[in-house]
């Protein structure tokens, strides 16, 4: 069963950058398209960004111009650079494929200080 592995959350100032990676158990990412996620406790999580095998780029209006998604297939690993964070970008962070089918992993948390 795939898994995926998600790493460099952390607390930044606002203003700040982070950059978040996943990395996934197997050879997933040639056949899936890939996003980002992000959820608030007591709220549904939402997609922030994806990106797909032909690297068709997709960004929420929150995040467009200040978050970049990329992968590097060989390393099986998905990135989300996060420049400019708000306090509203605090979140936990998954990884997941788009849409969502695959089993999710723990999470990374995000918290953007004012």
């Amino acid at each position: 069963q795939v898994q995926l592995v998600e790493s460099g959350g952390g607390f930044v100032q606002a203003g700040g950058s982070l950059r978040l990676s996943c990395a996934a158990s197997a050879n997933i990412l040639s056949f899936y398209a890939m996003g980002w996620y992000r959820q608030i406790p007591g709220k549904q999580r939402e997609l922030v960004a994806a990106i797909n095998s032909g690297g068709i780029i997709y960004y929420a209006d929150s995040v467009k111009g200040r978050f970049t998604i990329s992968r590097d297939n060989a390393k099986n690993t998905v990135y989300l650079q996060m420049n400019i964070l708000k306090p509203e970008d605090t979140a936990m962070y998954y990884c997941n494929a788009r849409p969502a089918t695959l089993p999710w992993g723990q999470g990374t948390q995000v918290t953007v200080s004012s």
